[in-house]
């Protein structure tokens, strides 16, 4: 891709902007091209100020606010008061170090993405992909044809991307993304699914060999989303995500449409965009104290999984076990929704190694049963349990390609979610796979990857006796998955996991998990399910598992406490140990 020098992008910049805003030229503005833009590494761009860029602005629009194609000119928002105070004397590693190659991949551009003549533009929309919904204009440049390619995409979940044509734009292709609804009592959830919004776009695009994207804000006033915070989600994201395919990438424009998002992205690019040692070490002391991990999502101190050594004497011991262990999703909680994982998951990929009229005839019987009467496990909400059980060489077929499939891919956003993660050993040295039901966002997981990650973790539990707690602590407040989701997640870790399964330890089960956990013994597995034991209090499980071997979030602890009360035990409140109280 050809650039021009900065004083050629900038002049012609002018011209283009003095064009579009001309009016009488058939209404529609010139498609802007990548070179017409100038670059945030640009030297010439700190030589204007403030007030001349303000001036050119309202000169240009009459007094009012600036309009959506003028060109920003960079003011230097490090080299005030503010930032001069801070940036002396700082001596902290940067965690965003200077990168030139990176910063001449990066754009800032005043406008909508619609006239940007570039691979791809990112639409900010919903589930279902409706027009009403989708960024402002977006459908009206576009044409009707757009709308007609997203009807039959079958929605998008939040998170996640979808690509289509861009029809009637200058743009080859146009992805579009669910931004999350934002509370406060769920900051993080919504902060790491935003992130995700950025990352799916940025994955997308390079997966369909494109090379350069115009993003526009991926949040809406309707989801009160803050400005400035999804803004830092947006910048680090970006900047996480081209340290390590920059090669890959040519051009990412941020596209800004008012005046309150350009003053956020004129101060917060020099934070995790350096141009110079001097913005770099100015930023350090202006940076926020959590900027995410590599990936650029928050990271959560109680989700760092701490293994400590089994204590001396500890193999010894001799603890009673009944049998035990749930597989990974728990014993969720009944849920009226269905989830059926070939609908998550590339149909090629699900289908069988088996005779494709064998195949079909099995589907003909099982669509006559469900005509001829009730699905009695829908009808109990369970969801669909019906599906015909696999033959030993088709459970071995599919959980190779899916293994496969796992290993070939990066699912550290899954891992960072800490649903599930190895522990320690039990009391008679059994591995641990811990499961936390509350972790279970249902509405910010991609349930595809999800089941991949859990087919690659419990791969190597499997090959010998293994034990699974599940904290369903606080869990009932979350969506989780239904009866026919388990049985498929079953069907795909195999023979090997029901053979090998020692036990599930339950922590903290209610009367509606306790009602599930029935169902999956009478209709789905009574030898892998009739092995759970319910624990009501953390130092009953920690008879089956020492606390050392356990990473347990704190609200598990408080909600012990809540629970039953801190009947015949105490809480250390700096360690989070729980010790037994002292009879008498």
């Amino acid at each position: 891709m050809q650039h021009r020098s900065p004083a050629a992008a900038t002049a012609s910049g002018a011209a283009s902007t003095a064009a579009a805003m001309e009016p009488g030229v058939g209404g529609v503005e010139p498609a802007v091209t990548l070179d017409q833009v100038p670059r945030w590494s640009d030297p010439d761009q700190r030589l204007y100020t403030p007030s001349s860029s303000s001036a050119t602005a309202e000169a240009a629009d009459g007094g009012s606010e600036p309009a959506a194609s003028t060109f920003l000119s960079f003011s230097d928002p490090l080299t005030g008061d503010d930032g001069g105070a801070a940036g002396g004397g700082c001596a902290s590693a940067s965690r965003f170090p200077v990168d030139h190659e990176i910063n001449s991949r990066i754009y800032l551009w005043r406008g909508h993405p619609w006239n940007m003549e570039v691979d791809a533009v990112v639409n900010s929309t919903n589930e279902s992909l409706d027009e009403a919904h989708s960024s402002p204009g977006l459908h009206a440049a576009a044409g009707s044809g757009l709308a007609e390619e997203c009807a039959t995409l079958g929605g998008c979940r939040t998170g996640m991307a979808k690509m289509t044509n861009a029809y009637d734009l200058p743009a080859r292709k146009v992805i579009h993304t669910v931004g999350p609804k934002y509370a406060v009592k769920y900051h993080t959830a919504a902060e790491n699914a935003l992130s995700h919004c950025y990352r799916s776009c940025l994955e997308l695009l390079i997966e369909n060999g494109l090379e350069s994207i115009a993003m526009g804000c991926i949040y809406t006033e309707a989801k009160n989303y803050p400005r400035e915070p999804a803004a830092h989600v947006a910048i680090r994201t970006v900047r996480r995500f081209l340290e390590k395919q920059k090669g890959k990438i040519a051009g990412l424009i941020f596209c800004i449409t008012s005046s309150s998002d350009t003053e956020i992205y004129k101060r917060l690019l020099p934070l995790y965009f350096p141009r110079d040692k001097q913005e770099e070490e100015t930023a350090v002391s202006k940076l926020p104290a959590d900027v995410g991990d590599e990936n650029g999502e928050t990271v959560i101190d109680e989700r760092k999984i701490r293994i400590r050594p089994l204590p001396a004497g500890a193999a010894d011991r001799t603890v009673a076990t009944a049998p035990l262990d749930l597989p990974l999703e728990s014993g969720l909680a009944s849920s009226r929704s269905t989830f059926k994982l070939d609908s998550y998951l590339d149909p090629s990929f699900m289908s069988l190694i088996k005779d494709p009229d064998l195949r079909r005839k099995e589907q003909w019987e099982k669509s006559s049963q469900a005509q001829k009467g009730f699905n009695y496990a829908r009808l109990l909400g369970y969801g669909d349990i019906g599906f015909p059980p696999l033959s030993a060489a088709e459970e071995y077929s599919l959980h190779s390609r899916y293994l496969a499939k796992a290993n070939s891919l990066n699912l550290s956003e899954i891992a960072e979610m800490k649903i599930i993660y190895r522990g320690g050993v039990d009391s008679e040295g059994r591995p641990v796979m811990v499961v936390v039901g509350a972790h279970f966002l249902l509405r910010c997981l991609d349930l595809e990857r999800f089941v991949l990650h859990v087919v690659k973790e419990f791969e190597p539990l499997i090959q010998k006796p293994y034990t699974i707690v599940y904290l369903h602590s606080a869990a009932s407040l979350q969506p989780q998955p239904d009866l026919g989701f388990m049985k498929r997640i079953q069907q795909l870790l195999g023979r090997k996991h029901q053979r090998n399964l020692h036990g599930i330890y339950i922590l903290h089960p209610t009367l509606g998990l306790r009602t599930a956990i029935l169902g999956m013994q009478l209709l789905i597995d009574g030898e892998v399910w009739k092995k759970v034991v319910y624990v009501d209090r953390l130092v009953q499980l920690f008879r089956y598992v020492p606390r050392e071997q356990l990473t347990i979030p704190d609200f598990v602890f408080q909600h012990d406490l809540e629970v039953n009360g801190g009947r015949g035990m105490i809480v250390d409140p700096r360690t989070k140990h729980i010790y037994q109280r002292p009879s008498g």
